[in-house]
């Protein structure tokens, strides 16, 4: 059977899932990494961001949706290295929250943002391939987690109204964690994924590093992608595009390639010479040590009698 070609996740993002046809793709991603069963994305958001790194053939290819809920997603593909990359990040989730309110809205209608990176290159040190950050505040004495109504801002008169009001109705004001409000950070490192295949996350990672899917795939987003993701679905000057973008990608790859192995000889040498030096400033100043001239050790080290002085600091 002839091996089925899929394009990059990197290209479907940029544009296969802003169309709304294929949502179940990105919704299947989300419920399959951050465990969030039942998201619908309802439409795809434009931003400054969006639109300022449109144009970039590398980097900031990203996405930026919303559910039902009204909760933010961003999804980023980075696919060479970023100086201050997590800074990036950071700007980027912090952006986000910020473009949910207009001057003088309430800060109650700011939502939840989750930050996905997917890196396809060798970064940061660690042994798994996916990291999530979030945050908490936990008391210094204490070492508790703070925990918030989810009507804290309410007082116990305007409570008992609530109720009152609702007395139909089960209520009750459930607890959370502080920080739930504040972004949650996704990390995807591509590269450290080892191929092997056990859970429906390594399926996905699979096809993020490998662009393969099983053909027996029951996991969520991949069933969609498996059709909507072939390469033959796609018309000639779509191909035609693809083909260049991943000439493009990969001459990137082989000019950072080519740039760390000039890299690694120029260290050798440069290690070796020091080396040298200071192999022949221990043996000068061993035969220094033992009453012998500068004028001979010059002449049995074949060095001039200047460079000499210098290897012994005169």
């Amino acid at each position: 059977m002839n091996k089925i070609n899929y394009i990059r996740f990197d290209w479907a993002i940029k544009k296969l899932l802003r169309d709304k046809a294929n949502f179940g793709i990105l919704e299947g991603f989300i419920e399959v990494f951050l465990k969030k069963k039942g998201c619908k994305i309802i439409e795809i958001l434009e931003s400054e961001s969006n639109q300022k790194f449109d144009d970039d053939k590398f980097n900031r290819v990203d996405i930026k949706a919303k559910d039902a809920d009204g909760e933010i997603f961003i999804v980023e593909i980075q696919l060479t290295r970023y100086v201050n990359y997590m800074e990036r990040v950071l700007f980027g989730a912090a952006k986000a929250v910020t473009e949910q309110l207009n001057d003088g809205d309430d800060y109650g209608k700011i939502k939840k943002i989750y930050s996905i990176s997917i890196v396809y290159y060798d970064f940061g040190i660690g042994k798994d391939y996916l990291y999530v950050g979030e945050t908490k505040f936990v008391g210094v004495h204490c070492n508790d987690e703070l925990l918030i109504s989810e009507k804290e801002e309410l007082t116990l008169f305007e409570k008992e109204q609530d109720k009152a009001k609702n007395k139909d109705r089960k209520f009750k004001y459930e607890r959370h964690n502080a920080g739930n409000i504040m972004p949650t950070y996704y990390l995807i490192r591509v590269n450290s994924f080892d191929d092997t295949i056990k859970t429906a996350m390594d399926e996905w990672m699979e096809f993020l590093k490998n662009s393969e899917i099983k053909s027996d795939t029951k996991v969520p987003g991949l069933v969609e992608a498996k059709e909507v993701m072939k390469f033959d679905r796609m018309t000639k000057e779509e191909q035609d595009t693809y083909i260049r973008h991943l000439d493009a990608v990969a001459n990137e790859k082989e000019a950072i390639l080519t740039a760390k192995i000039e890299g690694k000889i120029e260290g050798r040498e440069e290690g070796k010479a020091e080396g040298i030096a200071q192999r022949n400033k221990e043996i000068a100043t061993e035969m220094k040590n033992n009453g012998i001239s500068v004028e001979v050790i010059s002449v049995v080290m074949k060095l001039p009698v200047e460079e000499v002085k210098k290897l012994l600091n005169q």
